[in-house]
């Protein structure tokens, strides 16, 4: 009997060109990651398992670097992923007065997801953006000097997404 595949074959394949092109398969190891977790929406123990496979590593080699690595998701998230950046820097010019009042529009806690699933909310150690503090991330998109009016526009953006 044959074995189901998780991943398509199209992405496989992609996923063994991006590897073939690296130095080392450790080197493609976060682009396999953040390709299986845009596939199923996080990375789940089925991808680690697959990523492994992919990448000749073992699941707990993977494991390892799916855990340093604080945008790869181990558990379920929200359709759009709120960073807000908790360096010194953006906590200086408000990080936490933006991550509270953010916790509060959503009716989350910071880690948590909204109960729709549209919004999960992180709190990251940086987001590399220092000089336009404090920072916020929706997706993949970096917004800075997020003010609390700013940032309920770019929620209300995100809700019909």
């Amino acid at each position: 009997m044959e074995q189901k595949k998780m991943i398509p074959d199209l992405l496989k394949n992609e996923l063994q060109s991006r590897i073939a092109s690296a130095i080392t398969n450790r080197e493609a190891a976060v682009d396999v990651m953040k390709a299986l977790q845009a596939h199923y929406g996080w990375l789940t123990d089925e991808a680690v398992v697959e990523a492994a496979a992919l990448l000749g590593l073992s699941p707990l080699q993977v494991e390892e670097l799916a855990t340093f690595y604080e945008m790869i998701y181990r558990r379920p998230v929200g359709r759009h992923v709120i960073h807000v950046c908790d360096s010194i820097s953006c906590w200086a010019m408000g990080g936490e007065t933006l991550l509270s009042h953010l916790s509060g529009l959503l009716d989350i806690k910071p880690g948590e997801t909204t109960p729709d699933g549209l919004f999960t909310l992180l709190p990251c150690c940086c987001l590399g953006n220092c000089g336009e503090a404090p920072t916020m991330m929706i997706g993949d998109t970096i917004c800075g000097r997020v003010s609390v009016d700013t940032a309920a526009a770019l929620i209300e953006q995100h809700r019909n997404r």
